[in-house]
């Protein structure tokens, strides 16, 4: 893609380098590549004689905002102001089980707990544009709301609907450190940050469980104190809760993925989190650490379970296709596997199997990678994380999916034999995403959206869990 960011990072430069032969500082080209800048005319031309590219093509590409899609992650990165809500397209099911999605992004959490057939989302809530219309597109039955939950009226979403019996979401960071004590909370106080206004909201619909989910650090994050302060303020609500570390690839998801998922109830019920159906078999070495409670499959059980999905189980059926290529047909030439018959469905055409262009440079590197950044020869790469510019193992789960999944200098993503990275296809089929669920947005903010995700499988063997105590 002929865009600022990606001409950087496949040339292995640091932002404040290019910010510095830009003569600009790193803050304004951090707006320009995020597109919420129009950037002058001279500093294009000047960076695509630097990057050796087109100039036409970048102009073209960074000469307007978009007005659909906002680039960035979360608070910090978002366009405010343009809120709006998508009107539910079918009545909910009355027999089945109402969830409220909170901070619902892509809206894969909550997809899980549709796939057990039990479960209906009734509303969700997010403050980014496309993951909105992508979550509104996947589940029809309820109604989405693109807004800040922190300036949100949140009894805007308990009329809508009956009161949910689950209320799910994981909130981004920012200001963990900064949690009080919940009987100090209230909706209108600005102070509030984002995990506080989420347990706000589980106080307002008072269902019967909640469930948060979150990245693994938070366990030792100001040394555990944030998340001893986060389990205090529910239970000044007066819920029971447990909390565990779930990796995904136990659950059947060919991608070591680690979150925590603390799950509550309002009567003081204990959740059981399920016992593993996949084993890994001492492959990986959980971040929650020894001293922390993880899921893991024992070797004394590894013999009942079934051996993780790999990566080429995964995506072996997905035609072969050169950087800057892409293809609209799948292979019918070979046997699908158990996990690609779930993933393809009933779908014929192929979307989003398109593979980055990349640059010479970075062809060249990547025909010359292993495993391991390592096994490059020396002086090829001068810079980059240990895990970049590396291939996937072909035989077992992939690692964590990052944002940067189709840039090898950010992170291990090229694919196990062919010269190029993953395509945004094989990033979601790696996260549990059948091929019939649809994403709203442009690639780059499509790439985002998956590797952002909470996988569905991982929400469905949750959900499965918590009928069985409902």
């Amino acid at each position: 893609m002929l865009d600022l960011r990606s001409l950087r990072q496949n040339r292995n430069l640091r932002q404040s380098d290019l910010a510095q032969a830009l003569d600009i500082s790193i803050h304004e080209l951090s707006k320009i590549e995020r597109r919420l800048i129009i950037p002058p005319v001279e500093i294009l031309e000047k960076a695509a004689q630097l990057l050796q590219t087109n100039v036409a093509d970048l102009l073209a590409f960074h000469r307007d905002i978009p007005t659909q899609t906002p680039v960035g992650e979360g608070y910090t990165t978002a366009i405010p102001g343009a809120y709006f809500s998508i009107e539910r397209r079918v009545s909910p099911d009355g027999t089945k089980i109402p969830i409220v999605d909170l901070f619902c992004g892509t809206g894969g959490f909550s997809h899980g707990f549709e796939l057990t057939g039990a479960f209906q989302v009734i509303s969700g809530l997010d403050l980014l544009p496309d993951r909105v219309r992508t979550f509104a597109k996947n589940h029809p039955a309820a109604v989405a709301y693109c807004a800040d939950i922190q300036k949100y009226d949140i009894g805007t979403l308990e009329a809508v609907a009956q009161k949910p019996r689950v209320v799910i979401g994981g909130p981004p960071c920012q200001g963990f450190s900064s949690i009080r004590p919940f009987r100090t909370l209230s909706q209108d106080d600005s102070r509030n940050n984002l995990f506080e206004n989420f347990a706000l909201a589980v106080d307002l619909f008072r269902p019967e469980w909640f469930v948060l989910e979150n990245v693994v650090g938070l366990l030792t994050h100001q040394g555990g104190s944030t998340f001893n302060a986060m389990l205090s303020v529910f239970q000044q609500m007066g819920y029971a809760v447990e909390w565990n570390v779930m990796n995904a690839a136990l659950y059947g998801l060919p991608q070591r993925r680690e979150r925590l998922l603390m799950v509550g109830h309002v009567n003081g019920k204990k959740f059981r989190f399920p016992e593993p159906s996949h084993t890994l078999n001492g492959q990986f070495r959980s971040m929650a650490g020894r001293k922390h409670t993880s899921l893991v499959s024992l070797p004394l059980f590894s013999q009942q379970l079934q051996p993780a999905v790999t990566v080429m189980q995964a995506i072996h059926d997905l035609p072969e296709v050169e950087a800057g290529e892409c293809a609209t047909h799948y292979r019918d030439d070979i046997e699908l596997t158990e996990y690609e018959r779930k993933m393809r469905g009933a779908e014929t055409d192929l979307t989003l199997h398109e593979a980055t262009a990349h640059t010479s440079h970075m062809l060249n590197i990547i025909k010359h990678a292993g495993f391991n950044k390592s096994e490059l020869p020396k002086g090829l790469t001068t810079s980059g994380f240990s895990t970049s510019y590396s291939r996937l193992e072909p035989d077992i789960p992939s690692v964590t999916l990052t944002v940067n999944f189709v840039h090898p200098a950010s992170n291990k993503c090229i694919h196990p034999y062919q010269h190029r990275a993953l395509t945004p296809r094989e990033g979601a089929r790696l996260q549990g995403f059948e091929d019939s669920y649809h994403f709203e947005g442009t690639r780059s903010q499509i790439v985002k959206q998956i590797g952002n995700a909470v996988p569905p499988i991982l929400g469905r063997a949750l959900a499965e869990a918590l009928l069985e105590q409902l």
